[in-house]
């Protein structure tokens, strides 16, 4: 192997060559084995890329989700428009990128609902959502910064449900339920006081475990446009 490989690039190969395989062996090391002998390394390259094995691999997807999102959110003129505009590109733009990947992301809720894996599920959605923030121009660094992401990552975790099982053109129904849910969070916000503000946001994240419960619950059940809907309602 080149001691001068680009590991970062190595990972991204890997990944792209096993969210295929996904589809067939869920976030399995199988999967990983086979997508980086597709992607051309061998067992040590592997695991020199991947040392935490299946976990790593999922935190690696949902980095790889966050940098294609900010790297296509940058073709945007995001000085000229509004936060609640550049959030909502946000929204549509990470799932724009993982549109390839549907099944994927579908075997990666599941993953992620298993109770040794709930921590870092949460993790990779401050992530995304921090992301996202970030890319809005969000500078804010006191209590303010939290609730905005708790209620984004409430947003965008009801959206993933919603989107799964749109089968609208263009996804257009799901776009105007995050419209829905983004208007109603800045109305919501705007009513509140400052100090009733933190606490009712917080409240609109959701629960780990009521959101573990619900995703084993539709863990390799076929889709239901209007399941994802009433679910993505109550989030």
């Amino acid at each position: 192997m080149d001691a001068a490989l680009d590991m970062d690039a190595v990972r991204d190969d890997i990944l792209l060559s096993t969210l295929p395989n996904i589809v067939f062996d869920g976030w399995s090391l199988q999967a990983l084995r086979d997508g980086a002998q597709m992607a051309g390394y061998d067992t040590a390259t592997m695991h020199r890329a991947f040392p935490g094995g299946v976990p790593e691999l999922a935190e690696h997807f949902g980095a790889w989700t966050d940098r294609r999102m900010l790297a296509e959110l940058d073709k945007h003129p995001l000085d000229e428009m509004r936060v609640g505009e550049k959030i909502a590109l946000a929204i549509r733009t990470h799932f724009e990128v993982l549109e390839p990947h549907m099944e994927a992301k579908r075997r990666l809720l599941a993953y992620l609902a298993m109770p040794q894996n709930l921590g870092m599920g949460l993790t990779m959605l401050y992530r995304t959502v921090d992301a996202m923030w970030f890319a809005a121009g969000d500078t804010a660094t006191d209590f303010n910064h939290y609730t905005k992401r708790a209620t984004l990552a409430a947003v965008l975790s009801s959206a993933t449900f919603y989107w799964l099982d749109d089968r609208s053109e263009g996804h257009a129904e799901t776009w105007a339920f995050v419209d829905r849910r983004l208007g109603d969070v800045m109305s919501m916000g705007k009513a509140m006081s400052a100090m009733g503000r933190a606490g009712r946001l917080l409240s609109h994240l959701p629960s780990p475990a009521r959101f573990a419960r619900q995703v084993r619950q539709r863990a390799g059940a076929a889709p239901v446009d209007t399941a994802s809907a009433h679910m993505a309602e109550n989030i």
